[in-house]
């Protein structure tokens, strides 16, 4: 079973998108996707420098859609190959829009307005992010419950994404958990957590004029690591998951209970298979970064 994989937010870079414009048919595709999320991809995604996009409202339009263009060009003629689609964060919108759940253009219109929703939330109080490597599970809730940190994404591996307030996270990284280390990430809020209460709602709203199919690949969801098989129900996780954790350990767990033989990343790739890679060795990878990638991905995929 391959897996074809979405990643999440903090994946970009400055001008990643540039090499895919060359692509017959993708700046086209960009902008209409740029359109409904009221983003211009093409300019942020070839001209903008790190710290533009980094802004969670032009991050969120520019990784996904990167993602959806990725997958129009890997399955063409090979849909039929993919045994399942996973994303991260905010990747689901991708992986919705690639398993048929949501059209394209709507995943990134709702992408455009969960962006904006969260960068507002953002903006009310002083929050962020740090990844939390290493150390014992139980020490690890103990300082968060003490520091009053959520444990915002499983990652598996090791890896802990933890979020609050940017003092707690501060006293964390002073006093870290034994055997463990903390790196802060460039992220404008505590994500994934309570603090992000207003934009759910902002975001339901807007998923209530859109709407779904039932999936035609298999589809993960982050909230505990199983299959999907209704299109309204993942678009009501879609909805909870920007205040609730991501586990994507337990969608690993999932693809190995599976039978996975193979994992491909979408653009702009590289987190999630390392991910796989420290989660389950051995397991066949992809990370597809530029369309010189494309030619191994669909190696991988035609093989399985």
């Amino acid at each position: 079973m391959i897996v074809v994989a979405a990643p999440g937010q903090g994946s970009q870079s400055a001008g990643f998108l540039a090499p895919w414009l060359e692509v017959d048919g993708v700046r086209e595709h960009l902008g209409s996707l740029g359109e409904a999320a009221k983003v211009d991809l093409i300019a942020h995604g070839t001209v903008s420098d790190d710290d533009t996009i980094r802004d969670t409202k032009i991050a969120q339009p520019l990784i996904v859609a990167a993602s959806i263009v990725t997958a129009r060009l890997l399955l063409d003629g090979r849909r039929d190959k993919v045994g399942a689609v996973a994303g991260h964060s905010v990747g689901e919108f991708a992986a919705a829009a690639v398993a048929g759940i949501l059209s394209d253009t709507d995943s990134l219109h709702l992408v455009g307005v969960r962006g904006r929703a969260m960068a507002d939330e953002a903006a009310k109080i002083h929050t962020g992010m740090s990844a939390l490597l290493g150390g014992e599970s139980a020490e690890i809730d103990a300082r968060l419950a003490e520091l009053g940190l959520f444990a915002a994404n499983m990652n598996g591996g090791g890896q802990v994404v933890v979020a609050g307030s940017t003092e707690a996270l501060a006293a964390l990284a002073e006093n870290p958990p034994a055997g463990s280390r903390v790196i802060p990430l460039s992220v404008a809020g505590a994500f994934h957590t309570s603090y992000m209460g207003g934009a759910v709602e902002t975001l339901r709203e807007a998923a209530a004029a859109v709407a779904t199919s039932d999936p035609t690949i298999a589809i993960y969801t982050n909230k505990d690591g199983s299959r999907v098989a209704d299109g309204s129900t993942y678009l009501d996780l879609l909805i909870g998951q920007v205040s609730n954790p991501v586990r994507w350990d337990l969608c690993m767990d999932g693809f190995t209970r599976d039978g996975v033989t193979g994992v491909i990343e979408l653009a702009p790739a590289g987190a999630l298979v390392g991910l796989v890679k420290r989660g389950i060795k051995g397991t066949p990878t992809v990370a597809i970064k530029s369309p010189a990638d494309l030619p191994a991905a669909i190696e991988l995929l035609e093989a399985s």
